[in-house]
């Protein structure tokens, strides 16, 4: 029994004893049933007594026990004991339990998933770096978490697109170009210009391509450190991405906006809204009428369109490309731009709490032999992608950015998630599959398969805490998707990989020397199948491989 069936069983107990008479409330959707700490509350709780007291005009004990009543009748239920102020305390029999292995194993890959995000079509876009250099740890923080989370939609149900956009139409390219120039030159980096060894290396690799570019006019040298500047950078940052894993469905430049005509169209679109009005030889959007901190300017008085009406015109084109919500994950020093942007999305007449989000995520800090580690060699900013990867591996890089909720500042010690070592989460993890892994190899060659499941068979203790950590993980992803938050399924596979740990220590699966194969071995092979299942399924959702090796 999954805790879904189970929580379904708990709500046709309340039906139940509505239709009999025996209560007056409302039914609940859904009855959230949570995994006692002490064992000897039972496998399962609930208190839905406690929600329903008030509508039933009843004490919470009276009505769990009307509740518990029908409940005990119930096919897999053992025991129900009405505890506290009105919990329920709810233990399946071990056959009950026990089927959870088949159910694992049939449902294979898919196990955890589900339609919790059905019906959906996310547009998703973070990373979003301009190509003026290497990614830094902000962007590879939202590289590991973007590309969890669209991995955790799609496995509940939802359709996305994964999006990168970068701005090529902006001073930030020009001042590049300048950098690269200048370089070439041998001359200093100019004011607001980029600096780092990776500049002088991009603009030699232009000049080989084209030896006489600084023989030719400035202005036309630079059009041409513009352009193949900017497409060697971005080309670098696709590799280094690919390499930790994270491959987007869509590149977006916001020079097309401009070229299309979309600029023009988005503000065409908001005239006729009439959200439009013109001040002091300026175009503006009056975004104050929805809740922001002031009106926003579309177009200066010289004629030149903001970077706003470029978002303005952005976020209609994934609408009209079918999306349904808009999400953008942005660093945390971005916090001012939720007011103008949940402004432009009313502005179209959508609704910003239903087609529009974005998450912002904090700082990290990396530290090495104790000391904080700040700078890149290459880039002579924050340390880069490629350097965090050569450190600890993409798989420690990517479980250890995942790992921690966005809300929080993350303090990675690099010589933590470089050991091969316990103490080491992903290595915890990760060890935990390869452990089981080599198990079920090892019964192959003993020439030991599974056979015929007797679910009532996993009756200790240690079994029957394995089988509910491996009940929990459909919750644990759809909660993630719910909530954004891809670091509970981090914390509940090391969850898995202790009580895997502990059942490996405590309950023999294979037979010893002349031992005879008993259906107890075979079960347990089950239960150790399912448990490869769920690690290899939520390592995956993180993007982080299973080795059968370690």
């Amino acid at each position: 029994m999954t805790p879904a069936e189970l929580s379904t069983a708990v709500r046709a107990a309340v039906q139940a004893a509505v239709d009999a008479g025996d209560l007056v409330v409302p039914v609940p959707d859904e009855v959230r049933l949570e995994r006692p700490k002490v064992k000897e509350h039972g496998d399962y709780a609930s208190s839905v007594a406690l929600q329903l007291a008030k509508p039933a005009g009843q004490a919470p004990r009276q009505v769990a026990e009307v509740i518990a009543a029908q409940l005990r009748g119930s096919s897999g239920v053992a025991t129900v004991d009405v505890a506290g102020p009105g919990f329920l305390n709810i233990t399946l029999d071990a056959a009950a339990q026990g089927e959870l292995a088949r159910t694992v194993v049939t449902a294979g890959t898919g196990y955890g998933g589900g339609t919790t995000s059905a019906g959906h079509r996310y547009n998703l876009e973070f990373v979003s770096a301009n190509p003026t250099g290497p990614l830094h740890l902000g962007h590879v923080r939202w590289a590991a978490v973007g590309d969890a989370l669209a991995r955790i939609l799609q496995f509940t149900g939802a359709e996305v697109a994964r999006e990168y956009y970068f701005n090529d139409a902006g001073v930030q390219i020009d001042r590049f170009a300048g950098s690269l120039l200048a370089a070439a030159k041998g001359q200093p980096t100019p004011e607001g210009g980029y600096g780092g060894a990776y500049i002088g290396e991009l603009a030699a690799e232009v000049v080989a391509a084209q030896p006489d570019l600084l023989d030719r006019p400035e202005s036309e040298a630079l059009a041409v450190f513009r352009r193949e500047g900017m497409d060697l950078m971005f080309a670098e940052i696709r590799r280094s991405l690919a390499d930790f894993g994270v491959v987007f469905d869509v590149y977006f430049n916001e020079k097309d906006l401009h070229d299309r005509g979309e600029l023009d169209a988005a503000l065409t679109r908001l005239t006729k809204e009439g959200h439009v009005f013109e001040q002091d030889s300026a175009t503006w959007l009056r975004t104050t009428t929805f809740g922001d901190d002031k009106d926003r300017v579309l177009v200066r008085s010289n004629g030149a369109p903001t970077y706003f009406l470029a978002d303005c015109a952005y976020y209609l084109d994934k609408r009209e490309r079918g999306f349904d919500k808009v999400v953008i994950m942005l660093g945390a020093d971005h916090h001012g731009y939720i007011g103008r942007y949940r402004a432009l999305v009313s502005a179209y007449g959508d609704d910003p709490d239903e087609n529009f989000e974005i998450l912002l995520g904090q700082l990290v800090n990396l530290f090495q032999n104790g000391q904080p580690l700040k700078m890149s060699k290459r880039a002579g900013t924050s340390v880069t992608l490629e350097e965090l990867v050569a450190a600890i591996g993409a798989d420690a890089g990517r479980y250890a950015l995942a790992r921690y909720s966005t809300d929080s500042t993350i303090d990675l010690d690099l010589d933590l998630w470089a050991r091969k070592t316990s103490d080491n989460p992903v290595f915890y993890v990760q060890y935990a599959h390869a452990r089981v892994a080599s198990l079920l190899r090892n019964a192959g060659e003993l020439g030991l398969d599974k056979g015929e499941l007797h679910p009532e068979l996993l009756s200790h203790e240690h079994e029957g805490a394995l089988l509910g950590s491996l009940g929990e993980f459909p919750r644990v992803v759809a909660t993630a998707a719910e909530l954004r938050e891809v670091h509970r399924v981090a914390r509940y596979l090391e969850e898995l990989a202790g009580s895997y740990h502990r059942f490996y220590d405590a309950c023999r699966v294979l037979p010893r020397g002349d031992e005879e194969t008993t259906d107890v071995h075979r079960a347990r092979l089950w239960l150790v199948e399912a448990t490869r299942i769920v690690l290899a399924n939520g390592l995956g959702l993180l993007g982080v491989t299973a080795p059968d090796h370690m």
